[in-house]
């Protein structure tokens, strides 16, 4: 597709009919969305754009009474739909439908496997892989004013019919690489509904200032947060607007038994405490008399022993070796967190999964076990199976790259 490719522009039934059929049998689609939340709890979506090899369109819900005709086409789990830095984008199909579209391809999550920086920006991709510099011009446009400005448009419209061109190139290196199975299961936690439902009471297990609370100011903080969250999704008004973090982590410690006390804490919005005041001093009274849910994360991490610290030099020079012999930085493979995860036996480390699993997860692990050795020959480090001589790197699963760097 040519970078010049004029969008179509799509608000009516017929048009979306239409389009609908082409897209039908489509191998992948190309996703993106514009969409609002500065205001509201939910994301207002105001504009999805799509791109094939051969086409780019950008379609307004906002004027559209349904979707349905494209939605068929989106939940087709025969074709692979493609976004970048995607999670905000499926939020919004969660909320419309209750379920997700998928399979799914993400290309930044795919972008350190061929060398990119993690969490890489659509435009620095764009830039390093296809040399094309973005127009910023609209980048704090209101999606929902009408009508759309062709420059607009086909401002939206970048964002993807150059991914559809890197997503192609991406693709098609990966296969090359023999990677791209490595991907599936970050994939596949992309489409899990869990990650979208937002639960009112593990509300607070997002609020950073959780860990220095316990007992009733803890179990007062729980309660506020999912009060929070549940009064935010009912109203449709953002979690802020009713009541900040620090507020109501000030109220756990204060615990206000009164409106009068309440209306003394700063920071309480003065609608939130004309409408909520009794209802707060009611719930603050009667979570301070409960234990509070357990918080996983309020453990102080202990010291690591100087056997800890060796042994993570020595995962860490299994790392190095795995790094350069797949032509990627050491520190994007392997953080430091990582490997004190590992060596402390902490069973949600990322290294245990995905593609850091195979190309040296499983490998730290087998150390770990003893069932690998490290030695030197002629200068040169090499990994072995416990109880056989030195050997050059290699790994014990087909399908990876048995070069020495």
């Amino acid at each position: 597709m040519n970078a010049s490719t004029q969008p179509r522009y799509i608000d009516t039934p017929d048009k979306l009919k239409a389009l609908s059929d082409q897209l039908a049998g489509s191998q992948w689609l190309v996703l993106d969305t514009e969409f609002l939340r500065e205001r509201t709890y939910y994301p207002k979506f105001c504009l999805l754009q799509i791109a094939t090899a051969n086409l780019v369109a950008c379609i307004d819900p906002l004027v559209l009474e349904n979707l349905d005709s494209l939605f068929e086409i989106l939940y087709d789990r025969s074709i692979m739909k493609v976004f970048h830095s995607g999670r905000q984008d499926l939020e919004i199909f969660y909320n419309l439908r209750g379920e997700l579209p998928g399979p799914v391809f993400d290309t930044q999550i795919a972008a350190p496997l061929l060398g990119f920086s993690e969490q890489v920006g659509y435009a620095t991709l764009v830039s390093e892989m296809l040399g094309v510099t973005l127009n910023k011009a609209h980048t704090r446009t209101d999606w929902t004013r009408r009508p759309l400005s062709e420059d607009q448009l086909h401002y939206a419209a970048d964002d993807v019919i150059y991914l559809s061109q890197a997503y192609q190139a991406m693709h098609e290196q990966l296969v090359a690489l023999e990677r791209l199975d490595w991907l599936q299961e970050e994939f596949d936690a992309l489409t899990d509904p869990a990650l979208y439902q937002n639960r009112p009471e593990d509300a607070w297990r997002r609020i950073r200032a959780a860990h220095s609370l316990s007992g009733g100011r803890l179990s007062v903080l729980q309660a506020l947060a999912q009060w929070r969250e549940e009064t935010a999704k009912r109203e449709d008004r953002p979690r802020n607007w009713l009541m900040k973090d620090d507020t109501m982590i000030d109220l756990a410690r204060l615990q206000p038994k009164d409106p009068e006390t309440l209306k003394t804490t700063r920071g309480v919005p003065e609608r939130t405490m004309r409408r909520y005041q009794k209802e707060l001093c009611a719930l603050i009274a009667e979570a301070a008399r409960r234990p509070p849910a357990k918080n996983e994360k309020s453990a102080k991490p202990t010291r690591k022993t100087p056997e800890q610290e060796a042994l993570m030099d020595a995962l860490n020079a299994v790392v190095r070796l795995r790094a350069a012999q797949h032509s990627l930085n050491p520190s994007l493979l392997v953080s430091k967190k990582d490997l004190e995860q590992l060596v402390t036996g902490n069973d949600q480390n990322r290294m245990r999964h995905g593609w850091r699993y195979h190309i040296v997860g499983k490998e730290l692990l087998a150390m770990l076990r003893g069932q690998r050795t490290l030695s030197v020959v002629d200068g040169r480090l090499h990994i072995g199976l416990t109880g056989t001589g030195p050997e050059p790197i290699t790994d014990m699963e087909p399908g990876l790259d048995n070069r020495q760097p």
